[in-house]
């Protein structure tokens, strides 16, 4: 993964996509417990969700909760640096984690950007309309015209 932006020098990323079922922000230290209870209770479904192809994440053991913290602070680094973009799907009534949304350089050449995203298995439902919500929101405020969708 590159350690440059891959957004344009200047380019304040937006913090924030609210729709009337969820809110994404940043992804950051602040959500490790919700974060961490959000995706080990819903491993198998994010492994059957489309961009998930390799198998390797989420891990089958789950992991500490510590070491999802430094997980968290990597992508809040990340996001501070400009070389990639998590977000966190909160739910609007408890403001818990019901998803992540993940912005990276594309592997291949022929995109800008590789766009991932997951929901909570008890949220399934809202796969379709997160990827919908991103895909208008990267078009709409994003600076780049190539997105992978992971088959989305």
């Amino acid at each position: 993964m590159p350690s440059i932006p891959f957004v344009p020098v200047g380019f304040e990323p937006p913090a924030l996509l609210a729709t009337d079922r969820f809110r994404l922000e940043p992804l950051g230290p602040q959500h490790n417990h919700s974060d961490h209870t959000a995706w080990t209770s819903s491993i198998e479904h994010i492994r059957a969700t489309p961009g998930y192809p390799d198998g390797d994440w989420p891990p089958l053991d789950g992991m500490s909760l510590e070491a999802n913290l430094a997980d968290l602070r990597r992508h809040a680094a990340d996001f501070a640096a400009g070389i990639g973009f998590t977000f966190t799907v909160l739910d609007l009534a408890d403001r818990g984690v019901i998803g992540c949304v993940y912005l990276y350089p594309a592997e291949s050449a022929a995109y800008d950007v590789t766009v991932q995203s997951w929901v909570r298995a008890d949220r399934a439902d809202l796969d379709g309309p997160l990827a919908d919500a991103v895909s208008a929101w990267l078009a709409a405020k994003w600076p780049w015209e190539r997105v992978e969708r992971q088959g989305r």
